[in-house]
């Protein structure tokens, strides 16, 4: 299947032919593709436009991809960016420098084209649930009167309604002891 329209991804890979054959496949998948030919000029194009996924080589002149990732985590909180690290070496210790740097996934050269588009379509997931919880955790503006919340389309709607189109929590509905005491008993006493 196809990238979602719009999905941005950074290349980062010094070798020139890797890095075409990866913009080339990426494209040809419905991906937009900026190119980066090291970290640095990486680093530098994440500065003026927000990528929501980084592909980059570990070993790199002028910065490594493990710097650069470390970079945008330091920098970057709001705008989450999964990070993929392409390494020629695998091991443990390799692995576990590459998570400390704060990367999110890791694919071995030579990169497997269907195993990189497995792993970017498993990163839109991630994106697109944090940015649904994002969301959720927002404020949500309420209607004092009525308790419904207006939506991203400016429609009011009842709350369960708000989180039932949102998550699979469903409602049961219920009387707490308050509400029990102040509204049923009375009826109850008629």
């Amino acid at each position: 299947s196809r990238a979602h329209p719009h999905v941005h991804v950074l290349i980062a890979e010094d070798d020139p032919v890797t890095r075409l054959h990866l913009s080339a496949a990426l494209t040809g998948l419905g991906y937009e593709v900026t190119v980066a030919p090291d970290g640095k000029e990486a680093w530098t194009r994440l500065q003026t436009v927000h990528i929501p996924m980084v592909v980059s080589d570990w070993s790199m002149p002028e910065m490594e991809g493990t710097e650069l990732c470390r970079r945008v985590r330091a920098r970057y909180s709001e705008q989450y960016i999964y990070f993929i690290l392409i390494t020629s070496e695998g091991g443990k210790r390799r692995h576990l420098e590459g998570m400390e740097a704060g990367a999110d996934d890791f694919i071995a050269k030579p990169v497997d084209l269907e195993e990189l588009h497995a792993r970017l379509k498993v990163a839109e997931r991630i994106l697109g649930l944090r940015r649904h919880v994002r969301h959720l955790e927002g404020l949500l503006p309420i209607c004092s009167y009525c308790k419904r919340i207006r939506d991203e389309n400016d429609e009011w709607t009842s709350v369960e309604a708000y989180i039932e189109g949102r998550s699979k929590a469903q409602f049961s509905h219920g009387i707490c002891p308050p509400c029990y005491t102040k509204y049923i008993e009375p009826q109850l006493k008629r």
